[in-house]
């Protein structure tokens, strides 16, 4: 690389020809041959317009201009070397940092509500964008473009840092006054599941659970409402027969927060879903990255789990 004509590399040696006044010497510091010593002499002679250093009867002495570099030059390899050691630093209290992410609304209530808390505590001037997540979303990682994907590990994108989450299954939920025979039973067989009116989730393609459901059974039941997010499922049961399909983490909330909703077993083989953080393998060093990071996986480990 070169600075107003001059190749940076050749700043080591001039600092090994200032200190040691000797090619040979200055050579054997820098470790390499005193013919490849010479040549950097020579191109330092010519940039500065100046022998440097000259035979002064048995010894080499500096040149009125090369004892005015010795100063700066060493200054300058000291600046340089401790830039190059400097690493970055994250202070929560007083950073502005602007992190986003890629995640359902789902990872929201179950996962992510406690880290959104502990920001808001430990760093209120940093701030979180949520993105849906999308058929781009590991391209977008890789372009920088977000900073964290949270997604199912079958759609994990290879050679970026990664972390297992947590895993969840499915259940149904139903509203509990809603059953067609007068009342529901303890778990839905796969022909009841067939035969009950559904109310689904779709955003940028089908849900795991529905493509799974799809490739092993050749056929979706059928949706009497298709909405675009998790969280307005349980909101269209009440008074209805419907059923929704969750995660049974969001699932088990929506009951708790709902008294008239029940929770369903599937009462037939149903896929395990592993959920995984993944950033992009750039990051790893980076403080905040690694905080906030940090904050999402000790969300994860104290998720209860699950059946």
């Amino acid at each position: 690389m070169r600075y107003q004509r001059l190749d940076l590399n050749l700043l080591t040696a001039l600092r090994a020809l200032l200190a040691e006044r000797n090619v040979t010497r200055a050579g054997e510091q820098l470790h390499v041959t005193q013919s490849a010593m010479s040549g950097m002499l020579a191109r330092l002679r010519e940039f500065f317009d100046d022998p440097l250093i000259v035979p002064v009867g048995r010894r080499m002495v500096l040149t009125p201009l090369a004892e005015t570099l010795v100063e700066p030059v060493n200054d300058l390899i000291l600046r340089l070397d401790a830039t190059l050691s400097t690493r970055p630093v994250f202070d929560p209290a007083t950073s502005r940092r602007r992190f986003s992410i890629v995640a359902s609304d789902y990872l929201i209530q179950v996962l992510l509500l406690p880290v959104l808390q502990a920001v808001h505590r430990e760093a209120p001037g940093v701030s979180i964008e949520f993105r849906q997540p999308s058929n781009t979303a590991g391209q977008d990682l890789e372009n920088g473009e977000v900073d964290f994907v949270i997604n199912p590990a079958c759609f994990a994108t290879p050679n970026q840092g990664s972390a297992t989450l947590f895993e969840d299954r499915y259940m149904a939920l139903v509203a509990a006054d809603g059953a067609p025979s007068g009342h529901w039973p303890t778990a839905l067989s796969l022909a009841d599941y067939r035969a009950a009116r559904h109310v689904r989730m779709e955003a940028n393609g089908r849900p795991l659970f529905e493509t799974w459901f799809l490739t092993e059974h050749g056929a979706l039941p059928p949706a009497e409402v298709v909405v675009h997010n998790f969280g307005l499922l349980p909101h269209l049961l009440p008074g209805t027969a419907r059923v929704a399909t969750l995660h049974t983490r969001m699932a088990q909330q929506v009951a708790q927060q709902w008294p008239r909703l029940r929770l369903l077993r599937l009462d037939f083989p149903t896929p395990r879903l592993e959920e995984v953080l993944q950033w992009h393998r750039y990051r790893d060093a980076d403080p905040a990255s690694q905080w906030l990071r940090d904050k999402i996986l000790k969300a994860a480990a104290a998720l209860p789990t699950v059946d």
